[in-house]
């Protein structure tokens, strides 16, 4: 290219932000995250092992040029971006996992447990929406 990334970059960077998750160990753990998936520009990624979610939201201190409306006071997360994890670079990115989409998850979750994600469970002895009830003993 012989010039900055930052000349030609529609600014992907500023345009989502991704958190740490813990590792799923329960099912509802996986529902939880099936869950999220269900919603609008999220997608759920691990990368070296490690869980994340990403949301899909512009910075508001993006600018119309694509460049960054507080530069010189941006926050460190900003700051130590590195070139090398451009977005713009091309490269495909190295996720271990990427699920975008619920049916992707449950897809995962089915050939590591062996059993479908989200299945209705056995309703309670008695019938749906009844509880049983203890006898009082009587003296």
């Amino acid at each position: 290219m012989g010039c900055v990334l930052c000349e030609h970059c529609t600014a992907a960077c500023c345009r989502y932000l991704a958190l740490p998750l813990d590792r799923p160990g329960s099912t509802r753990d996986y529902d939880d995250m099936r869950w999220y998936l269900m919603h609008e520009g999220i997608s759920i990624f691990v990368e070296e092992g490690d869980w994340y979610i990403q949301v899909q939201a512009k910075c508001k201190k993006l600018g119309a040029d694509y460049r960054c409306g507080v530069y010189e006071t941006r926050p460190a997360i900003c700051r130590a971006y590195e070139p090398k994890d451009c977005d713009y670079s091309g490269k495909p990115y190295g996720y271990d996992q990427l699920f975008t989409h619920p049916s992707q998850l449950e897809a995962y979750y089915e050939q590591r447990r062996g059993k479908k994600l989200g299945a209705p469970k056995e309703p309670p002895a008695g019938g749906p929406g009844k509880r049983s009830k203890k006898k009082k003993k009587t003296a």
